[in-house]
Formats: C-alpha cells, structure tokens, sequence
C-alpha cells in the first residue's frame, strides 16, 4: 500500500516538472516574440523617403494630367520637362529601394491633420495676415500667408533655387519654412505645377531635413 502511494508521489512530482519547464519555454517564446515586434528605425527612415518620393511622382504626373487636359503653347515642353523628372524619381525610388511604390498626392487638409499633435492643435494663420518669424530669426521678410495646410516636395528639376505654382503666377516671389527645422528660402515662381508651391531641387536642399522628400509642416508666404 504504501509503495503505492510512493509511486503516486513521484508520478505527480514529475508532471508537475514537465509543466513548469513547458510554462517557462512558452514564456521565452513569447518574450522573444515581443523583442521582435518593434520596426526597426531604419524601415521607418526609408519608408518616409518612399513616401516623398511617391508625393513628388503624384504632383508631377497630376501636373501632366493637367497640362494635357487644357493644352497650350508651351505644354509640349513641360510635359517632356516633367517627363524626365519623373524618370530621375523612379530611379531615387529604386535606388532607395522603394519597390516601385505607387505615385501620392498629399491632400492638404489630411496631411495637415494627421501632422498635428492631438493634445495640442496648431491654429494656422488666416490667409492675408503676416506670419510670425521663426524664433530667432529677427528682421526676415515676413508676407501673407498661404495655401495653410499645404505640403512641400520637390519636382525634381535642376537651375538655380525657384518654384512652380498653381496658386500664383509666373514671378511671384514665395518664402517657404521648413517648420521642423526652421530653415527658410525665398523663391521666384517660375513655371505652373500641381501644388502650390513645388520647389526645384536647389530650393528644397535649402529647406530640407537629411534623407527626406517631403515637407509635411511647411508655412509658405507670399512676400512679392
């Protein structure tokens, strides 16, 4: 009887061995699979480069859509222009391993709000009032702002710094901060695009933060 009961001991003793060396591997696969989840920061840096790339192709190819649409005299040449840049992007999409990532357009209002900090909602100035300098930027020209809400990218085009527009016309000048560093250049439009203000790759290497194509807290002002 006895050894019955001894036997029965070990038995138990066992099984509960057996189950807490099966709770404590579960416990590492599951620690191990946590440790994993997290992006890499480097996926993270390219997909924000993919993802400006993939605005500007978007402006570019809109620009062209629009420039076949109401034709004139000098849409031939800046559609072949435009044409060419879009194949220096895809070749900055591929070089950047991008995958072929299919063109963008940034709506304003959508990019706006998803750039904003939900805890504290920045109010833009109403259009026709002089923006604010950048702090510590005492006696910078300061204009009228516009088109609030709007990105920033790049056509891809080369040339001194300069911009196109749909907003405003050939000579204006537009003064474009970058808010995420508070960099500035002051542009003449030069050519009509599919934004607002599009800056040439001159103008946007003023402005721009390493390893990006896109702007997505810009204030642009009209100061001439």
């Amino acid at each position: 009887m006895s050894r019955k009961k001894t036997l029965s001991r070990k038995k138990k003793l066992a099984l509960l061995v057996g189950a807490a060396a099966l709770a404590g591997g579960t416990a590492a696969v599951l620690a191990g699979t946590s440790q994993a989840a997290p992006s890499p920061p480097a996926d993270r840096a390219s997909s924000v480069v993919c993802t400006g790339l993939a605005t500007a192709l978007g402006n570019n190819e809109q620009f062209i859509a629009g420039q076949r649409a109401n034709p004139d005299a000098q849409s031939a040449a800046r559609i072949a222009n435009r044409e060419a840049v879009i194949a220096q992007i895809r070749r900055q999409q591929d070089a950047s391993g991008c995958g072929g990532e299919a063109s963008e357009v940034v709506n304003p209002a959508t990019s706006a709000a998803a750039s904003t900090p939900a805890s504290a909602p920045a109010s833009a100035p109403a259009p026709g009032t002089a923006a604010p300098a950048p702090p510590g930027g005492g006696g910078q020209t300061t204009g009228e702002v516009v088109c609030a809400g709007s990105t920033v990218t790049l056509s891809g085009e080369a040339g001194a710094p300069a911009a196109s527009s749909n907003q405003f016309p050939v000579g204006t000048q537009l003064k474009v901060t970058n808010l995420d560093n508070d960099k500035s250049t002051t542009v003449q439009v030069t050519s009509p695009s599919g934004s607002c203000a599009l800056l040439n790759d001159a103008a946007f290497e003023q402005v721009r933060e390493p390893g990006k194509f896109l702007i997505r807290r810009a204030r642009i002002e009209r100061v001439g």
